[in-house]
């Protein structure tokens, strides 16, 4: 069985090595005005097996095949790296996908959830590694510490299918196997919401080679070893996606439109709808309304106070006593994007999670029954693909093999 935990020193020579890789973006808002982002805006579910989808674009040198199984992800050689991204964006969401990893010594297989400014959330497969499988995340690209990685056993993940879901929301991450949850991370864990997740992201699948002969001796280890190319072809496949986007509680969101100036928080971005709209508007529309409630409750105050002045001087000049009341009107104000991220719209289907602030259920869930090694939380310093997977890219990746 693949060795749950690292050695120090492959750890800190792994995180020198790969910094570089898990900083790219095509382009970051926080730092320059980028184009809206296109939103789902709604939910969707692709069955591989009926062929390709237009919800996802391939990657350049992506070859992809479709069987009865999904899409078929193949390494044949140290350069392959097949991935796909999705053409728009959740903010917020549900996403399930079913899936058998590639086996093999040192080849990775990757679902990750990634925006534009790099917040991340992530699971991973080893392909020599039978009895566990790694969820990790990152925020705003922050490489600084590697412990925010987890192992959870399950049973053969390269030999049948299971389903791993990511459940997000603005308060917690629930990672799932089969409907049982394995592990949640709430917001204000994440270095106080700093470092949590939280702007809108992309769905990236597929497999990659972190065992090449260039590969950096950390990464190298991380991934279980060199591959022996003699053993390929290595095959993922990809059977179903379900993607539900929450849209920050916003219906009809067609665009997520960052602020100038955005500081990577998700209130800092607008939801667009349908109608032009945006989540913004819809703020400063309760707020005018809640300004114009009290102006008039002003003013009702004011007659009432009028009256009641007019009628007291009456009631003092025929000595009569007139109780009088203050009115206190409120106004109630309700502003778009402030919800529990759709959450009551989509119900996790995840168990109920525990009290800990970063808490990992014993074990998964299977049909034929996960392994039952004990679980264990340690730092990992491997991670999904993280660059833009042009067919130049690729080369360079591979010596920082593209992880986070």
């Amino acid at each position: 069985m693949f060795s749950k935990l690292l050695s120090t020193a492959a750890v800190v020579l792994a995180t020198s090595q790969l910094v570089a890789a898990q900083t790219h973006t095509d382009c970051n808002p926080t730092k320059k005005t980028c184009p809206d982002d296109a939103a789902l805006g709604s939910a969707i579910t692709v069955d591989f097996s009926k062929g390709k989808n237009d919800f996802f674009k391939v990657a350049d040198g992506t070859t992809l095949k479709y069987d009865s199984n999904g899409a078929v992800f193949t390494i044949n050689k140290e350069t392959d790296a097949p991935t796909i991204t999705s053409n728009k964006y959740i903010f917020f969401g549900k996403v399930d996908v079913e899936v058998q990893a590639a086996p093999g010594q040192g080849i990775v297989t990757s679902f990750v959830l990634q925006s534009d400014d790099l917040d991340e959330i992530d699971w991973e497969w080893i392909g020599s590694d039978k009895a566990q499988v790694q969820t990790n995340y990152f925020g705003k690209g922050d490489t600084t510490t590697y412990d925010r990685g987890a192992y959870h056993p399950i049973a053969n993940p390269q030999d049948q299918v299971y389903k791993y879901s990511i459940d997000w929301t603005k308060d917690y991450v629930r990672w799932s196997i089969n409907d049982k949850q394995v592990r949640e991370l709430k917001y204000s864990d994440a270095k106080g919401g700093t470092r949590f997740p939280q702007t809108p992201m992309q769905i990236k699948l597929g497999t990659w080679v972190a065992g090449g002969a260039d590969s950096p001796e950390g990464t190298v280890e991380w991934a279980g070893g060199h591959t022996d190319f003699t053993q390929a072809p290595f095959i993922a496949h990809y059977k179903s996606i379900t993607v539900q986007d929450y849209s920050n509680g916003v219906k009809n969101a067609e665009k997520y439109s960052w602020k100038s100036g955005s500081d990577g928080s998700y209130q800092s971005i607008n939801v667009i709808t349908g109608d032009g709209s945006s989540s913004s508007d819809d703020t400063s529309s309760s707020s005018s309304s809640s300004s114009s409630s009290s102006a008039t409750s002003t003013a009702k105050s004011t007659t009432k106070t009028s009256t009641a002045e007019s009628s007291t001087k009456t009631s003092e000049s025929t000595k009569t006593t007139l109780a009088t009341s203050t009115l206190s009107p409120t106004s109630s104000t309700s502003t778009n994007g402030s919800s529990s991220s759709g959450s009551g719209t989509f119900a996790s289907e995840t168990g109920t999670p525990s009290s800990n602030n970063e808490s990992e259920a014993g074990g998964s869930s299977s049909s034929s029954g996960a392994a039952q090694a004990a679980q264990t939380t340690v730092p990992v310093q491997g991670a999904a693909f993280k660059s833009s997977f042009s067919g130049a890219a690729l080369g360079a990746c591979l010596l920082a093999p593209l992880l986070l």
